[in-house]
């Protein structure tokens, strides 16, 4: 992440294939003269700061942070810094899809609409009673990515489901909606529950709180580029207070949570920050954010390993996520 004060890298070992490799004698943690080159690496590319994890057998084998998470205040990089996953937080959404597909709370195959019908969907477009849940995970849903003016604008197919990729935030957002619906939960209170506490996530979090608030590193452009807008870190801390006078936390609220307080909100930010409830929730598709361990625990449980625990998902379903879906067209 090049416009980031801190980038984070995740380096799954060669072990982790689907395949036993043959063993060699090269370290996969980052030798000496890597490390002793990389403070010139990141001023190079302009980046103060990296956090770097490395994933071998499944097990989260080393991690470090180098540089400053923040250039004004020079706080280190460390074990706590708290990075931006941005589209990253859709594996890991997936995976909590998936773990309520095997305990048969979802299916695959069964319409969105089935589980829940937002109000923002358009009332003249038949295909969207026809993207199932598998659609969404495996980008081919029909939707575009996000709509330019959501508060206004229905949700409309631009292809036919299930026929081809094309990457959709709109639908992540979506099935988020349907797995609050039919669990009862916030987005946040089901990963920490399901995943973020088992695996050991400890710092992962797809809203705000005290612990992102202290430990979140602060972007920075990239050498010539604009300064960079960090949407989430602006708009969480001005909803901390409604939610205190609501007496519940952000990671608890739902979409019901956001209707309500949204002219509050709206009232208190800048003119355009919050424009629809989605503005103010927790997103499947963009928000997870945690530090560089916490996301290589995840890639661990995702990938093959000799035992698995009983939260995880079957193994069947874990080699189905890996596993092609469909074509990539241009």
């Amino acid at each position: 992440m090049a416009s980031a004060s801190a980038s984070l890298a995740l380096l799954p070992a060669p072990a982790l294939q689907a395949a036993p490799p043959v063993r060699d004698d090269r370290p996969w943690i980052p030798s000496d003269a890597f490390l002793a080159g990389l403070p010139e690496w990141m001023r190079a590319f302009g980046v103060p700061g990296v956090a770097i994890a490395v994933v071998e057998r499944g097990e989260l084998a080393w991690h470090r942070g180098f540089g400053v998470a923040d250039v004004e205040s020079g706080a280190a990089v460390d074990a706590d810094s708290v990075f931006e996953c941005a589209s990253l937080s859709k594996p890991v959404f997936a995976y909590l899809v998936l773990q309520l597909v095997d305990a048969g709370v979802l299916q695959l195959d069964r319409a969105l609409v089935d589980y829940h019908r937002p109000d923002f969907l358009a009332g003249d477009d038949p295909r969207l009673e026809r993207i199932s849940v598998r659609d969404v995970l495996r980008h081919g849903s029909g939707l575009p990515d996000w709509r330019a003016h959501p508060e206004r604008d229905p949700l409309r197919t631009i292809a036919e489901p299930g026929q081809r990729v094309n990457y959709s935030g709109e639908a992540f957002f979506w099935l988020q909606r349907v797995v609050e619906t039919v669990t009862g939960q916030s987005l946040d209170q089901l990963a920490q529950r399901r995943l973020f506490e088992p695996a050991g996530m400890r710092g992962s979090t797809y809203t705000w709180n005290a612990h992102a608030a202290r430990h979140s590193v602060t972007g920075v452009p990239a050498p010539g580029a604009q300064p960079v807008v960090q949407t989430f870190r602006a708009q969480w801390p001005l909803l901390q207070p409604l939610a205190e006078a609501q007496g519940k936390p952000l990671s608890a609220w739902t979409w019901d949570d956001a209707v309500r307080a949204l002219p509050l909100a709206q009232a208190v930010a800048p003119e355009g920050m919050f424009v629809w409830p989605g503005d103010l929730l927790a997103n499947a598709a963009a928000s997870l954010r945690g530090p560089v361990q916490d996301y290589a625990r995840f890639i661990a449980h995702v990938m093959r390993r000799e035992t698995r625990q009983e939260w995880e998902i079957a193994e069947a379903t874990r080699q189905a996520m890996l596993a092609p879906q469909l074509a990539v067209r241009p």
